[in-house]
C-alpha cells in the first residue's frame, strides 16, 4: 500500500500542469539543501574543537550542551515558516476503499522524510563521530544521538500541531526572545540547567527513552488529531461566519483609485495569506539591527544602504512582488469591468507608498544609532517609493502564478506567487541601491552617497507618470495570458 502511496504521489507531482515550474523551482531548492548540509556537517565537525576553544577549562561537550535548546527552538521557528505539512494531499484518498488509519500512518510517516529532519543527521553525527575519536564513551555518545533525532521527531510533530494554532507559535517565539534576551544581558543563563539535563542523556545513557516516548506521544496526539477530522463531509465543508461590513468612506478622498483601496485593505484584514505577509513585513523593520549594531559594518556602509532598503520595505518586497497574484481568485471579473488598468495599478502604488511612510515612522527608534544611520534609512524609504515601487510593479506583469488567499505560505513547499523571474526582477531591488550609495560615497563621501540614494528615489516619483504608463503597457500585453494563466488549476 506504501508503494501505491508513493506512486499516486509521483504521478500527481509529474502530470502537474505546474511540473515544470515545480521542478525548476525544486532543483533550486536542492542546490539549496545541498549547501546548508554541508554546512551543518562542518558546523558539526567544528563544534567540539569551537567550544574547546572559546570556553577554557570547561568540558567541550558541556558545553556544546549548554547551547543545543537554542538549535532545536530556532529549528521549531524555521519549521514553522518554511515547511509545509502535506495535509490537503488526504482527500483524494477519501472517497476510494483504503483504511482510514492506514492514509494517517502514510501522511504522519511522510513528514518524517523532509529536508528538516535530515538536516540534523549532518550536525549531530559529525558532533558524535568527534566524540568517538575523543575518546567519550561509546554507548553513551550514540545514546546522545539518538536522543537528539528522537528530539528533532518531537519538533516534526509538534510543528505539525502548532500549524494548526498560531497561539503556540507566538508563545514559542515569545519563550525564544526571553531565553536570548536572558542570555545576552546575563540576567539568568538558562542554558545551564537545560544543559545539564541534555548532558545527562549522555552521562545516563538509559535517559535515552524519554525523547523517544516523547516523540511517539506527540505522533499519537497528531494521529488523534487527523482521525477526529477525518470524514469526507468535514473536509470539504467551509465554515460560516457571520458577515460583518466596514466602513472606509475615508479612502473616498483617493477618487477613482479608491475601489480599488478598499478592496486590497478587505483583503488583507479577511485573508490567511496576506495577513502573514503583513506580520512578515513587520518583522523586516528589525532587519537594520542585524547591521546596525556591528562595527564591522560601519566600515562597509554599502551594506548599511542594503539594509535600509528592508528596514522601510518590507511590505513593497513581500506583497508588492505578488501583484496581480493576490487578485488571482476574481481576476477575470476584475478584468470584465470597464475599469481602467491604469487605476488598479495606481491603486497598489498607493498601497505600497503607505506602507513604506509608516514603516519609515516606525523605524524612528533608530535615531539611536545616529543622524547617519536615520537618514539613509529616509533615503532607502524614497528609494523604495520612487524607484522600487515601480521595479516592483513590473515584476508583477511577469508572474502569472495564482495565489490562494486562505492558505499560508511555506516557502520550502508551497510556491505559490514564485516565479523564478523574480528572482531576476530582485536584482535591481537589492543591488540598485547599493551601487547608487557607494559611487558617490567612494569619489566624495558618505553623505554624499545618502544624497545620490534620495535623489534617485525623488527623480523616480517626479517620472511616476512615465513609469505607470510603460507598466501599463506591460500589463495590458500580456492581460489575456494572465487571466488564463490564473483559470488554470494546480
Amino acid at each position: 500500500m506504501i508503494k501505491r502511496f508513493i506512486s499516486l504521489e509521483w504521478k500527481q507531482f509529474k502530470r502537474s500542469s505546474y511540473f515544470q515550474k515545480g521542478l525548476a523551482i525544486k532543483i533550486l531548492l536542492i542546490f539549496g539543501a545541498l549547501y546548508f548540509m554541508t554546512a551543518a556537517f562542518f558546523l558539526g565537525i567544528g563544534a567540539f574543537f569551537m567550544a574547546e576553544e572559546f570556553v577554557k577549562d570547561v568540558d567541550p561537550f558541556v558545553t556544546i550542551n549548554n547551547y543545543v535548546i537554542y538549535w532545536f527552538l530556532f529549528d521549531l521557528v524555521f519549521r514553522f515558516f518554511m515547511h509545509q505539512l502535506p495535509v490537503m494531499n488526504i482527500k483524494p484518498y477519501m472517497i476510494i476503499p483504503i483504511k482510514r488509519e492506514t492514509v494517517i500512518h502514510y501522511l504522519l510517516g511522510k513528514t518524517t522524510i523532509s529536508f528538516f529532519n535530515l538536516l540534523p543527521l549532518f550536525l549531530f553525527v559529525p558532533i558524535t563521530g568527534v566524540l568517538l575519536f575523543k575518546g567519550y564513551a561509546a554507548l553513551s555518545a550514540l545514546a546522545w544521538l539518538v536522543s537528539m533525532l528522537g528530539i528533532t521527531l518531537c519538533n516534526n510533530f509538534l510543528n505539525f500541531l502548532i500549524n494548526k494554532n498560531n497561539v503556540f507559535f507566538y508563545s514559542l517565539l515569545s519563550v525564544l526572545a526571553i531565553f536570548i534576551g536572558l542570555e545576552f544581558y546575563d540576567i539568568y543563563k538558562v542554558s545551564k540547567p537545560l544543559g545539564v539535563a541534555f548532558y545527562s542523556l549522555y552521562t545516563q545513557p538509559y535517559l535515552v527513552i524519554i525523547p523517544l516516548i516523547a516523540a511517539f506521544g506527540l505522533y499519537k496526539a497528531n494521529y488523534s488529531l487527523v482521525r477526529s477530522g477525518f470524514y469526507l463531509d468535514g473536509a470539504i465543508s467551509k465554515k460560516t461566519k457571520a458577515v460583518t461590513t466596514e466602513n472606509l468612506s475615508w479612502l473616498d478622498r483617493f477618487g477613482s483609485i479608491a475601489v480599488f483601496l478598499k478592496n486590497d485593505i478587505k483583503l488583507i484584514k479577511r485573508n490567511a495569506r496576506p495577513k502573514q505577509v503583513l506580520m512578515m513585513s513587520f518583522i523586516f523593520l528589525f532587519y537594520g539591527l542585524i547591521f546596525y549594531t556591528q562595527e564591522t559594518y560601519r566600515e562597509m556602509p554599502v551594506f548599511l544602504a542594503f539594509a535600509s532598503i528592508f528596514v522601510t520595505g518590507g511590505f513593497l518586497l513581500s506583497f508588492g512582488q505578488l501583484v496581480p497574484s493576490w487578485d488571482s481568485e476574481y481576476y477575470k471579473l476584475l478584468m470584465s469591468q470597464n475599469i481602467p488598468y491604469r487605476k488598479y495599478l495606481e491603486s497598489k502604488w498607493y498601497l505600497m507608498v503607505v506602507a513604506v511612510a509608516i514603516s519609515f515612522i516606525l523605524s524612528t527608534p533608530y535615531i539611536y544609532f545616529g543622524w547617519d544611520i536615520y537618514g539613509m534609512i529616509a533615503a532607502g524609504a524614497l528609494f523604495n517609493i520612487g524607484l522600487n515601487s515601480f521595479i516592483t510593479l513590473f515584476g508583477g506583469a511577469l508572474n502569472r502564478v495564482p495565489v490562494e488567499l486562505n492558505v499560508k505560505a511555506k516557502a520550502f513547499s508551497n510556491t505559490q506567487g514564485f516565479n523564478p523571474t523574480q528572482l531576476l526582477i530582485a536584482l535591481p531591488k537589492m543591488i540598485g541601491p547599493m551601487l547608487i550609495f557607494y559611487v558617490p560615497y567612494k569619489l566624495i563621501d558618505f553623505n554624499a552617497g545618502i544624497i545620490a540614494l534620495a535623489i534617485s528615489g525623488i527623480l523616480g516619483i517626479a517620472l511616476k507618470g512615465v513609469f505607470l504608463n510603460k507598466i501599463e503597457a506591460v500589463y495590458q500585453k500580456g492581460k489575456y495570458k494572465t487571466i488564463a494563466a490564473f483559470n488554470e488549476k494546480k
